[in-house]
């Protein structure tokens, strides 16, 4: 079969991508052959890597569309340092997207940027596009962004009609957001309001502590969850100490209001650069394969802050969902602010720091580069590794 190969060097990924769309009902055959060899040593491989897999009895036939759009169609005061995101229903081809394919104007002036498709630099499946102005827009400034008709999902549909939106800036750039201060509660992994149960073997690399609660169950001494630091029981002045952080924290997070960007329910299949984020609804990470990524970007900042407000509403993932790291980006510098609860499901690899009001549930495999700190309820686990980052 011919087609083009590609390589991304900062993601360590090849791709292959056919000329003509994958005929249904087939199992195909791809190999890596010896000949590859490393980029530094010269070595090549010594042994070809080869795997099967079928496309669909049936021909995708459906046509793609934009969902929603980053700033919102409409708004004001968007910062003149914005990025301008389109986000997809479905994996998109990232062939089909260049400076010409989706454009910003300024009236009749065409603003000079670029154009990425996560994640950044590579021809991986996606399903958001980023356009970056070259440098700060206009304040004050009405701007039109549009995504041309044409642009081709993985099957080869090309979207029907051109999606246009408008939003108007306001006169200063997007501050980076300050890093939300957990204090004493940044020494802990996991804290509880009411109750600390593990149902399986998890490990907690981090302290653990419970306030004002009355029992903490599963975990070391009798297991079988592991604690890589101090269990504080129940009631204990060090926990009471960081739970009072906590809610200092919380109410930090939950009343930024600068430079507010609107959040997308469902994060699955994004990049979004550093910021604040405030959904009116519940957050879910959703979607299967890259559609049930969410990639944080740090662009080479490594005090890079996002925070995700839910004010009033939960935080779920969908189960094998992750959040994805890169740009220098660093979990410690990760604050998800969730009015009620929030649930991890099965083998979802989930990255920051939970604050939640209520509980914390993550199912069986789910794992967290970050801290589960729930204030009035419990931490529910079910054979699951929590990994707390460096202060």
């Amino acid at each position: 079969m011919t087609g083009t190969v590609s390589y991304d060097a900062i993601n360590h990924m090849a791709y292959f991508q056919p000329t003509l769309p994958l005929d249904i009902n087939t199992t195909f055959v791809a190999t890596v052959t010896t000949g590859v060899r490393d980029l530094y040593t010269g070595i090549a491989m010594e042994i070809e890597y080869e795997w099967a897999f079928s496309t669909l009895i049936t021909a995708d036939l459906t046509l793609p569309s934009v969902t929603s759009e980053i700033p919102l169609d409409g708004s004001i005061n968007a910062p003149i340092n914005t990025r301008v995101t389109a986000i997809f229903d479905e994996q998109m081809d990232s062939f089909s997207f260049t400076t010409t394919s989706f454009t910003l104007m300024e009236g009749a002036n065409s603003v000079l940027g670029s154009v990425i498709c996560p994640p950044p630099g590579s021809s991986a499946p996606f399903s958001s596009v980023t356009f970056i102005p070259a440098g700060n827009l206009l304040p004050t400034t009405l701007y039109t962004a549009t995504v041309k008709a044409g642009v081709l999902d993985l099957a080869g549909n090309p979207m029907s009609l051109d999606f246009v939106w408008t939003f108007t800036t306001g006169t200063l750039a997007r501050a980076a957001q300050a890093f939300v201060d957990l204090q004493s509660a940044s020494n802990f992994a996991i804290l509880a309001g009411s109750e600390i149960v593990s149902t399986g073997p998890s490990i907690i690399n981090g302290d653990v502590g419970l306030y004002a609660g009355s029992s903490i169950t599963g975990l070391m001494p009798g297991g079988p969850g592991f604690v890589n630091g101090t269990q504080y029981g129940p009631d204990d002045t060090i926990v009471m100490a960081a739970k009072g952080h906590l809610t200092d924290a919380y109410l930090d997070a939950m009343n930024r209001a600068v430079d507010a960007i609107s959040c997308p329910g469902n994060v699955g299949g994004l990049t979004l650069a550093p910021g604040l984020y405030v959904s009116g609804s519940s957050i879910i990470l959703s979607g299967s394969g890259p559609l049930g990524i969410l990639t944080l970007d740090a662009q080479g900042d490594a005090n890079a802050v996002w925070i995700f407000q839910m004010p009033s509403s939960s935080l779920t993932t969908d189960p094998g969902t992750s959040v994805v790291l890169s740009g220098g980006a660093l979990a410690k510098n990760i604050f998800w602010q969730v009015g009620s609860s929030a649930t991890l499901d099965t083998t979802c690899a989930f990255k920051g720091n939970i604050l939640a009001q209520a509980s914390i549930t993550m199912l069986t495999g789910a794992t967290l580069d970050g801290r589960a700190l729930a204030q009035t309820a419990k931490v529910d686990l079910q054979s699951n590794t929590i990994t707390r980052p460096n202060p």
